[in-house]
């Protein structure tokens, strides 16, 4: 497995596992369990969750699915915005740990910008940091004038990494977000890589990955993860989903195949503001 290198020093694979959906049918808990242990044994060794998904309930899903094994996992959470007061971060992340029954966090993050000042957020993850409880903290769904605000408050600098919607039907970061965050090494991680499944039908994605002989899935993942400084966090629910997630590592694109690509889906012309799903 490729990683990225944060800021903290740390290595983050560049293709994991999230867990957005997981919780709220507690009838596929067992089955959301085995494909999080099997993309273990793949190598996808990142997780990612937060305490919004299923109120607490993929946390759950996911500290039983790592249970034994806790130190192959990069594990992350994210705190809701009106949580992230000073001493409001440090409780959430109490909830967390105690549901993901675990002792630490390899990484934190802010699950998008809300009313509490970043400064107060700021120190509620340094007194995360220097209890043990966390290892690194970043942001998530920040814009390009976000994170240079966050960069310029006392500690922002330590942010490392911001978790954005990111994909081929949702280029706008490319513009000035992916830039800023390349210029000062700090990775960005994309969620929702296939849209949640609604572009797989694309005509030209489709008709692409066909002639490679790879699914749609594979192929859009595969041109993220072509993407410098990109880690991926796609959702599978099932076995099958895990397996074909993991093989889009295995995917190398040639020149040619990532101009028909942008032909398909042509980078942003402009400043576009940061989407969210």
């Amino acid at each position: 497995m490729r990683s990225l290198r944060l800021p903290s020093g740390q290595a983050m694979p560049v293709l994991g596992q999230g867990t957005w959906g997981f919780g709220e049918d507690r009838g596929r808990r067992g089955d959301a369990e085995r494909a999080l242990r099997l993309g273990l044994d793949l190598g996808m060794t990142l997780i990612d969750t937060a305490e919004m998904y299923g109120e607490g309930g993929a946390e759950e899903i996911v500290g039983a699915a790592i249970a034994g094994r806790r130190d192959e996992v990069f594990l992350v959470s994210k705190v809701y915005p009106h949580n992230a007061s000073r001493r409001g971060v440090v409780a959430a992340c109490e909830r967390s740990l105690r549901r993901l029954a675990t002792d630490r966090l390899d990484l934190y993050l802010l699950h998008w910008r809300g009313a509490v000042p970043l400064a107060e957020t700021i120190e509620g993850f340094a007194a995360l940091l220097a209890a043990g409880k966390i290892r690194a903290w970043g942001v998530s769904n920040f814009d390009a004038d976000d994170m240079a605000e966050l960069a310029g408050l006392p500690g922002g600098a330590a942010v490392a990494t911001n978790q954005i919607l990111y994909n081929l039907t949702r280029r706008g970061p490319e513009w000035d977000l992916l830039p800023w965050c390349r210029q000062r090494q700090v990775p960005v991680m994309a969620y929702s890589p296939i849209e949640q499944g609604r572009m797989l039908s694309h005509a030209a994605l489709t008709r692409l990955a066909a002639r490679r002989g790879v699914s749609p899935a594979q192929l859009a993942l595969a041109w993220l993860l072509h993407q410098d400084g990109v880690a991926v966090i796609p959702k599978a629910g099932r076995e099958e989903h895990v397996r074909e997630n993991a093989a889009a590592l295995d995917i190398a694109l040639p020149a040619a195949e990532l101009a028909a690509l942008d032909r398909a889906f042509p980078p942003p012309a402009g400043k576009q503001p940061l989407e969210m799903l």
